[in-house]
C-alpha cells in the first residue's frame, strides 16, 4: 500500500514538473510576449521576465521591439522633369504595439517592405532630378511620411527613412559635368573681369598721381628695369618713352600730308609756284657753256630804258657781262650779253650782237 502510494506521489510529481517546464517562458527584455488562448487574445503583450502559460491552451508569440533597419531595394522611375534614375532606401522601423502587430497584420516586415517601395516609386515621380540630388532633406521627410501612415495601424512607428543613392545614365552624368565646367568657366570669367576692374581703377589713380608728379614715372621705370635685371637671364631692357613715339607719330603724319600734296600739285599742270620751282632745278642742272646764245640786234644810238650796259664807250668792244632787269625771276641763269662785230659788217659803227 505504501508502495502504492510512493509510486502515485513520484508519478505526480513528474507530470508536475512535466506541466511546468511546459507552461513556463521567459521573455527577454527587448521582447513582448502576445499570448493566444485557444486562438484568442486573452490579455495585454506580457513584459520581460518569467511568465507562465496553458500548455496546449495558449499559444505565445514573442515581438521584438528593438529598431529594424529594412533596406528598401533600387526602385527605377521617371522624375517629374522626365529623367529616368535608380533610387535606393533604407527604412528604421519599431514596433510600438506587439497586439496589433501580430493581430492586425499577417507579416510586418513585408507589409513595411513593401509599403516602401511603392512609396519610393511615388516619391520619385512628384520630384525632379535637382531636388533628388540637392533637397533629400525634404524627401525624405516626405517619405517617412507616406510610409507611416498604413504602418500606424499595425503597430509600427517609422523612425527615420533615408535615400541611400541616386544612379543616372551616363548621357545625363555627361551633360551634368558639361554644365558644371560651363558654371565654373563662368564664374572664372566673372572674377577675372572683376580683378581687371579694379585693376583698372587702381591704375588710373596711380596714372592721375604720376601725372602730378613726373619723377615718380621715371623713379617707377628704374624699379621695373631694376625687377627685370634681378634675374639671371640674357634679357636686356631698354626703357622707350612713349612721348618720342608720339613725336615720331606726328612726325610722320606730317611728312605724308607735305608728300600728298606735292603730287596732287604735280598732277594738276599750271601751278605757279611748283613749276618754277621745277624750272630753277632744271637750270640748275645744266651747266654754264651749254646754255643757249641768243642774238639780239641792238642800236648802239637808241637808248634801252632800264637797261644799264656798263663799260660800253666804244662800239666794237666786247662787254663782258651784262645783267638785264627784269628776267630775274629765274633764279641761277646767267646770261652773257656783249657787243661784237659781226663778219662783213665793219664798216657799219653802231652795229653790234648782244649774247
Amino acid at each position: 500500500m505504501v508502495e502504492e502510494l510512493v509510486a502515485t506521489g513520484v508519478a505526480l510529481a513528474s507530470a508536475g514538473a512535466v506541466y511546468a517546464a511546459a507552461a513556463a517562458r521567459v521573455i527577454k527584455q527587448y521582447e513582448r510576449g502576445v499570448v493566444l488562448r485557444l486562438g484568442r487574445l486573452t490579455s495585454p503583450a506580457r513584459g520581460p521576465g518569467f511568465t507562465m502559460i496553458i500548455p496546449f491552451v495558449d499559444r505565445m508569440r514573442r515581438v521584438n521591439m528593438q529598431i529594424v533597419t529594412m533596406p528598401v531595394p533600387a526602385q527605377e522611375g521617371i522624375t517629374h522633369d522626365n529623367v529616368t534614375v535608380r533610387v535606393d532606401a533604407v527604412v528604421y522601423f519599431k514596433v510600438v504595439d506587439a497586439a496589433d502587430a501580430v493581430v492586425q497584420v499577417e507579416d510586418y516586415r513585408f507589409a513595411v517592405s513593401q509599403v516602401a517601395q511603392t512609396s519610393l516609386r511615388s516619391i520619385i515621380g512628384k520630384s525632379d532630378l535637382d531636388d533628388l540630388l540637392s533637397n533629400r532633406e525634404k524627401l525624405n521627410q516626405g517619405l517617412e511620411v507616406m510610409i507611416d501612415s498604413p504602418a500606424l495601424g499595425w503597430g509600427v512607428q517609422i523612425d527615420r527613412v533615408e535615400i541611400k543613392d541616386v544612379s543616372l545614365p551616363e548621357t545625363m552624368k555627361r551633360s551634368m559635368a558639361r554644365q558644371a565646367e560651363a558654371a565654373r568657366d563662368r564664374r572664372a570669367r566673372v572674377i577675372n573681369a572683376d580683378a581687371e576692374l579694379q585693376a583698372s581703377k587702381k591704375l588710373a589713380e596711380a596714372a592721375q598721381q604720376m601725372s602730378d608728379q613726373p619723377a615718380a614715372l621715371q623713379l617707377r621705370l628704374l624699379q621695373t628695369v631694376v625687377a627685370v635685371a634681378a634675374e639671371k637671364n640674357s634679357t636686356l631692357v631698354l626703357p622707350f618713352p612713349v612721348e618720342l613715339l608720339r613725336f615720331l607719330e606726328r612726325s610722320g603724319l606730317q611728312a605724308q600730308a607735305q608728300t600728298e600734296a606735292y603730287e596732287r600739285t604735280r598732277e594738276e599742270p599750271g601751278s605757279g609756284p611748283v613749276e618754277a620751282h621745277q624750272e630753277d632745278i632744271r637750270h640748275e642742272d645744266v651747266r654754264h657753256e651749254d646754255v643757249r646764245r641768243e642774238e639780239v640786234a641792238l642800236d648802239a644810238s637808241e637808248e634801252l630804258p632800264g637797261i644799264d650796259l656798263p663799260g660800253v664807250d666804244v662800239p666794237g668792244v666786247e662787254i663782258p657781262e651784262v645783267e638785264v632787269p627784269g628776267i630775274e625771276g629765274k633764279p641761277g641763269i646767267e646770261r652773257k650779253s656783249g657787243i661784237e662785230g659781226k663778219p662783213g659788217a665793219e664798216g657799219k659803227p653802231g652795229d653790234g650782237t648782244a649774247r
